[in-house]
């Protein structure tokens, strides 16, 4: 495509039905009897190194054992009492490395428990029929600010309601959920499921959700602290990291976690338009998110490109196979080097890069190029400093991130932190719902000792 080509950018590049397929569950649920032989497999172990894997702590031999007897709600209670999210993570976790890789029975001969599926087995009912497992201790008279509706700010909200503490949740969204509603590929977690969990996490009360209202616009930390005896910072990160190259204002060079968030909300996902020949710069989840729906909305070419090898990639090696066997081409070893077009990208030039011997990322001087209507951005996140900068100037702040302690306290009084915007963690759910949780119970000390 030269620089005076129109791009080929339309929507209904393939009939509903192929649509309805490519977006199904991307794991479907376990029957009954499925979920019954896949509990056998489990060997119950004592140190179990699935549990010692599992990020929010919960013991998995136990819930397994609970399928396995039919005890089904008390299957769900043991999850659900450690990981509040456990019916998303059951989805997104990327327990192939995790508690997965763990089990015992993950060998060359073997393949391990379905920790996962079953996990998803056991929640998937409570929600469905909004069962009650938990309920809140007595009011303690104290409240609570927790400014972030995503995972580890819901997590911490739930658990301070379950301790007797008033929680209100100021959420910068039209919906919470975070990442789980706007930032995850739609075949992870179909239908409305991210509303349910978190209509779900609200049901106990003693929560206050507060949409469209965002830290640093809005209200001050200062407000905060002077109106609630303490406060949760779980913000994640607003902002996408920028290629830095002349031309990335270009008509064309989108960031790639924006057009998921219009994927999750869409009611029809034929309307969406998407380009012909898609590129997509990055080599974590959301790059491989945004690959593959760029392939399932009918894009004829989606090459992802990454400066490093694939055992370096944020990906796992499940999501780098799904993103092949869905026709993603994906090149290793070879950066971004500029963006050429008139008004809208055409091309994009990569230089190839390798190790040097002092293990440093250098170009090898040969480059190749690519044709492109589209060119998605997902190379990482930050903290959206543009908002947020004033508002936590008192906070100490390392890589640009909040630091905290094991406890999840930052460096002022009586305010915590958790999730993607902090120093310590993988950016995983599942790493964000421990962090609000284990916040929650530091909270609940420090507010009882007051």
């Amino acid at each position: 495509m030269s620089g005076n080509d129109q791009p080929d950018i339309r929507s209904h590049r393939l009939d509903d039905s192929e649509i309805a397929y490519n977006f199904g569950d991307l794991h479907p649920p376990l029957s009954r009897s499925e979920a019954l032989i896949e509990a056998d497999r489990c060997y119950f172990c004592f140190d179990a190194p699935c549990t010692t894997a599992c990020p929010t702590d919960i013991d998995i031999p136990a819930f397994i054992q609970k399928i396995r007897s039919d005890n089904v709600r008390g299957s769900a209670h043991t999850i659900l009492s450690e990981n509040i999210m456990g019916g998303m993570c059951a989805r997104v976790c990327p327990t192939e490395v995790l508690c997965e890789e763990a089990c015992v029975r993950n060998t060359h001969e073997d393949k391990p428990v379905e920790i996962g599926r079953l996990q998803r087995y056991a929640t998937d009912p409570i929600f469905e029929d909004e069962t009650r497992l938990f309920y809140r201790d007595p009011p303690t008279g104290k409240t609570v600010a927790v400014v972030g509706g995503g995972p580890a700010g819901l997590s911490c909200a739930h658990r301070l309601a379950m301790l007797g503490h008033d929680v209100v949740v100021f959420n910068r969204d039209p919906k919470a959920g975070g990442l789980n509603e706007y930032g995850i590929a739609a075949y992870k977690a179909i239908g409305d499921f991210a509303q349910r969990e978190v209509e779900y996490i609200l049901s106990i009360g003693g929560i206050e959700l507060r949409n469209q209202q965002t830290l640093g616009t809005d209200f001050t930390l200062q407000e905060l602290r002077d109106e609630y005896d303490a406060v949760f910072i779980g913000v994640g990160l607003g902002s996408t990291n920028t290629l830095d190259l002349e031309q990335e204002s270009l008509e064309g060079v989108d960031d790639a976690i924006d057009y998921i968030a219009d994927i999750r909300q869409s009611v029809d996902l034929g309307a969406l338009p998407v380009g012909r020949r898609v590129v997509v710069i990055g080599g974590g989840m959301t790059a491989i998110d945004i690959a593959v729906q760029s392939k399932r909305l009918g894009a004829e070419t989606v090459d992802l490109v990454y400066r490093r090898g694939p055992g370096q990639m944020g990906a796992s090696e499940f999501e780098q196979n799904l993103a092949k066997t869905s026709g993603v081409t994906i090149h290793h070893w070879a950066k971004p080097a500029s963006l050429h077009g008139d008004r809208h990208v055409a091309t994009i030039r990569f230089e190839r890069t390798r190790l040097n011997d002092d293990g440093r990322l250098v170009s090898t001087g040969d480059d190749f190029e690519l044709t492109a209507d589209t060119v998605f951005k997902a190379i990482g996140q930050q903290l959206d400093f543009s908002t947020l900068r004033a508002a936590i100037t008192d906070l100490e702040v390392r890589n640009d991130r909040i630091v905290i302690n094991d406890a999840g306290r930052t460096s002022l009084p009586n305010v915590w932190a958790g999730g993607d915007c902090v120093a310590v963690g993988d950016n995983l759910t599942v790493t964000a719902v421990q962090q609000g949780k284990v916040a929650a119970i530091d909270i609940d000390r420090a507010l009882r000792k007051e």
